[in-house]
Formats: C-alpha cells, structure tokens, sequence
C-alpha cells in the first residue's frame, strides 16, 4: 500500500502519542490501521475514527484517549472559519436550535465558531491562544437547559420521554457541544505548537494513569468501574504465583546426597515441599481527605479479591481507628457509596476531624493486637503527613515485629515524602514503603507483593 506522505504522518503520529499515553500499539496494528484507512477513505470522518479505533485499541477504556489524539491528528478542519465573528447571543441562539433538533453536524460547526468567537485570548491579530474554558465560560451552555426542553417540548419531540429522561438527554447533548468545544481549542493549539506536544500534554491520561491524590468524581467513578476486571486479572497472576511456589524450591543437602549414587552428578534434584497455605491480609486504611479516594480503590480491589487469602480484616481511620470488614462486605455491590457508610458506621476521629497516624496506629496496637500474627501480611494506605503530631514510631516498629510482612503504600510521590508534615522517611526505616499513586502503579505492586 502506498499512502501520502501526510497521511503517514499523521498516522504514525496518532500511534506514537497513544503509546506515549499507556496505549499498547504492535507495528501489526498499526499496519492493519493504515489498511482500514485506504480502506474506508477520508470522506466521512467518523466512519474513518471508528475504523482505527476498532484496529489500534484493545478496550473500551482507552476509547477517550484516542478519541481526544484522533481530533488533534485528524481535525474536522484546519484554520478559523471566514467570516467576522459570530455574536454571542446570536450563538446562544443558533445552539438551543441545535440542541432541541440533537443536529451534531450544526453543533460541530457552532463549536468551531464559538471557539473562534469567545475563546481566542492574547494581544495578537490571530490570538495567541484558544481556551475551550473561556469559551464555555462565555456562551454557557448549561443555562439553555430549561429553554431547549421547552422548545422540544412545544415541537411535539417528547414521544416516550419522560420529564426527567428528557432532561437528561438534553443535558447528554450539552455535554457533547461541550467536548466538541474542547476538541476544536485543542485543535487550534495544535496548529501553533504541533500536535505531538499537545497531544502530550493537553490530553487527559486514561484512568489507570491518573494520580488518586488529584482525581475527580467522574474519574474516581470510572476507576471503581475497573475492580472486578483488575481484580480478576490479578487473581490469575497470583493462582499462577501459588502453583509455581507450591512446587517448592532445591533441597541443596538432599539433592546433593542423592547424587552420589550418580558420581556426584545431580541427576535428579530434590524439591523441598511446601504446605499449601493461604495468607492472612490486614489492610490500614487513612480515609481522610483526597487520600481517601486511593484507599476505597483498594479496598475495593481486595474485597474484590477475598477468595485468595486464609482471612481479609480491613480497618479504617483517621485520628481513630475502627474495623470496617463488615461494612465493606455488605456494601460490594454499591462501591461508590464506600466512604459514606464507613464515615457513617465507624468510629474514625475524635474532638478533630485531622488524621493523626500515631494515634491511630497506637489504638491499633492496644485493641487490635490479635489480629496479625506470623502468617498475616499487612499493608498501610495512606500519604503519613501526621499534621505536626507525634508518629509514633515504637507502634509500627511493634507492628513490623508481630507481621509476617508490613508493606506501606504511599499515594504521594517519593520527591515529597519528608516535606512539611510528611514523616514518610521516619516510617520508611522501618517497614516497606512504596509509591502508589495510580492504578497502574497499584496493579503492579499487589501482584508483586501479595504473598502466595
């Protein structure tokens, strides 16, 4: 197949920034991409996205990734509209149109003109730059709700819908003129400073790449979407661990005795055996503040688990400590009302509202002792910024004595362990700590370090 050099280009370009954005693209896929785009032509756009997209990704997952590099690689247009620039009323106007007739065509080309319109800032003739937010800011799409479901309303387009089902369809095509928004600044941005640079840095990373510590709601939400998948991948890992352990490691003394009936050739090399058995886990949650996000994706993810371990207690603080095994269990099938139930059922602070892991890791010791024994291995979620109190180093160096393994997961990264009220160098001294700031991290190292 011969393509255009540009079209190469761009295609080449597309590959490169998903696979700089966690996408795992094989020279095979890229070569079937480029055949489904001589295939499908480039006359109708979608049809075209949908074709490389159906070639280069492996889940669903990844889609807002490529959808957000697909625009920037292969806009709607290039350059701004001709024309003077469109009245912003006028906009509002034009839009609510679109919006009670769901015309996407009409919404794109409104995009593009808002864009140019209201989005534009610096002091040169051509705008030194495009803000998809300062657009938005300006025409406010969110206020012509009440105004399109009445116009869809008074055009008889209600068949079957509800007033709360109509609402939310207007409010689903709002949402789209606003991504339609943001592609086009994107797009503009890429012309000046070209697209691998924007497409590596203005495109929003896929869930499993973004930090707990500065993930939103909706990402949040998505990322409890990818438990029981995660999980399930994690329990074949760790299925696989347990077999190849059970096997058992090379006696030395009686490999070597054996062989002396062979002139001291180790013929036949004899395994030490090992009694199947399943670890006890204990998980120490800090649910305060942002770092109560990457404690919930965890504790779901080992809920989620329970089947790979003898015994699962999980206990959850802030300046208190208390067990939330149960609450956890009852509520799996509503993960992301976790934090409420455990905030609303446990006991966690006292007269503040602080975390404070001295004492919380103190309380642990005094009421809880019982619960980790030579076989339980226990992890620590939390960022150990104590607010200036006393970190209580004697109680995790008894809680290290008492485990059979201590492993602290740290959402903040290591450059800022020991800054302000961190007292992560204090604590690393005396048990395991590691970065953990993403799912993909997480994943990563429950694989590694669950025992088998």
């Amino acid at each position: 197949m011969t393509a255009a050099p540009d079209v190469t280009a761009r295609l080449t370009g597309l590959v490169g920034a998903l696979r700089s954005h966690g996408v795992r693209i094989g020279t095979g896929e890229t070569v079937d991409a480029a055949r489904a785009a001589e295939a499908l032509g480039f006359t109708d756009r979608d049809l075209l996205r949908e074709g490389l997209a159906a070639t280069l990704l492996h889940g669903t997952g990844q889609r807002p990734v490529f959808d957000a590099v697909f625009d920037l690689y292969f806009p709607r247009a290039v350059g701004a509209p001709d024309g003077t620039a469109a009245d912003r009323d006028a906009l509002r106007e034009r839009l609510a149109a679109a919006l009670a007739d769901n015309d996407t065509a009409l919404m794109g080309r409104l995009a593009v003109e808002a864009v140019d319109a209201l989005g534009g800032y610096g002091s040169s003739p051509a705008s030194d730059g495009w803000s998809a937010y300062q657009t938005l800011e300006r025409l406010r799409p969110q206020t012509l709700l009440a105004r399109v479901r009445d116009e869809v309303r008074a055009g008889g387009g209600t068949a079957g819908f509800g007033d709360r089902l109509l609402e939310d369809e207007i409010r689903r095509r709002i949402e789209e003129f606003r991504r339609m928004v943001a592609a086009e600044a994107r797009r503009r941005v890429a012309e000046r400073r070209g697209r691998d640079e924007v497409a590596r840095r203005a495109v929003a990373p896929s869930a499993d790449r973004v930090d707990f510590l500065f993930a939103g709601k909706d990402r949040l939400a998505e990322l409890r979407r990818t438990v029981q998948p995660l999980a399930r991948k994690l329990a074949t890992r760790l299925a696989a661990r347990r077999r190849r352990a059970a096997r058992g490691s090379i006696d030395l003394r009686r490999t070597l005795r054996g062989s002396l009936s062979t002139g001291g050739v180790p013929m036949r090399p004899v395994l030490r055996r090992r009694r199947p058995m399943r670890p006890e886990l204990v998980l120490l949650c800090d649910v305060s503040g942002s770092v109560s996000g990457f404690s919930d994706f965890t504790m779901l993810l080992v809920q989620a688990l329970h089947d790979q371990f003898s015994k699962v207690r999980v206990f959850a603080f802030v300046n208190r400590i208390d067990e939330v095994t149960g609450l956890l269990v009852h509520g799996a099938a509503d993960p992301e009302g976790l934090g409420a139930r455990i905030r609303a059922g446990a006991t966690l602070t006292s007269w503040h509202g602080s975390s404070d892991y001295g004492a919380a890791l103190g309380e642990f010791g005094e009421r809880y002792a019982d619960a980790v024994g030579p076989r339980t291995t226990v992890f620590v979620l939390g960022d150990a910024r104590t607010n200036m109190g006393d970190p209580n180093l004697p109680a995790v160096r008894e809680l290290a004595r008492r485990a059979r393994r201590v492993h602290w997961l740290n959402p903040e990264q290591r450059s800022r362990w020991g800054t302000g009220d961190s007292a992560a160098p204090e604590y690393a001294e005396l048990v395991e700590m590691h970065e953990c700031r993403t799912v993909r991290h997480l994943s990563a190292l429950v694989g590694r370090l669950l025992p088998v």
